[in-house]
């Protein structure tokens, strides 16, 4: 689905899209990633992508949103991780998380723990993948896979750090007014009707 709307964005034909999903298990190993990075894959698929980065694990409990635009010139991919982190940031905040970026190891992280992984790529101009913010997704992931490559960094989520369950739809209704500011978006909700799992805006 990421595939054919940018295929359609780099040519285009549709408007950049934004999709919010939340995934069932599954691990992704970057073009950059290593497969001794994945540990014990217990049954869950890997799948190979085209983002940067190593290994990450998605699933439930985790916003995971891929923002699919064009780029006016390829060297913008860096101000937009960057920019991607502080829609992070920002976002924890509302939550009352003082969070941080890494220049050297890019993602969102408190303290030493990441909270929200990024990773993208840029095709035609136009950028796929995007982030994953644990919202409450379970923690013990980190037996299954070595997240990002970086055992000297810890793994959190939104619920931990606030001691309440936060829901991933909770997780979305405080990232995407953000985003819609700092990326100067309107989101509407796509009326075409969306795999399980998946939101469409």
């Amino acid at each position: 689905m990421q595939h054919e709307i940018h295929e359609r964005v780099a040519a285009g034909e549709a408007p950049a899209t934004w999709l919010v999903v939340e995934h069932d298990p599954v691990i992704t190993l970057g073009r950059n990633g290593r497969r001794t990075n994945v540990l014990d894959p217990r049954g869950i698929e890997v799948v190979e992508v085209e983002r940067g980065g190593d290994v990450t694990f998605h699933g439930p409990g985790q916003l995971v949103v891929y923002p699919i635009m064009k780029l006016p010139r390829f060297r913008e991919i860096v101000p937009l991780v960057r920019a991607l982190e502080e829609t992070v940031i920002e976002t924890l905040a509302h939550f009352g998380i003082k969070a941080h970026g890494r220049p050297e190891h890019r993602g969102v992280y408190v303290g030493d723990n990441a909270i929200c992984a990024i990773g993208l790529a840029v095709r035609r101009m136009t950028s796929l993948h995007g982030i994953a913010l644990n919202a409450d997704i379970p923690l013990d992931y980190d037996r299954l896979i070595r997240p990002c490559g970086m055992p000297q960094f810890g793994i959190t989520s939104i619920s931990r750090e606030i001691g309440r369950d936060v829901t991933w739809s909770q997780a979305r209704d405080a990232f995407l007014p953000v985003a819609a500011r700092r990326f100067g978006l309107v989101f509407q909700r796509d009326a075409t009707p969306a795999p399980a799992g998946a939101s469409n805006y």
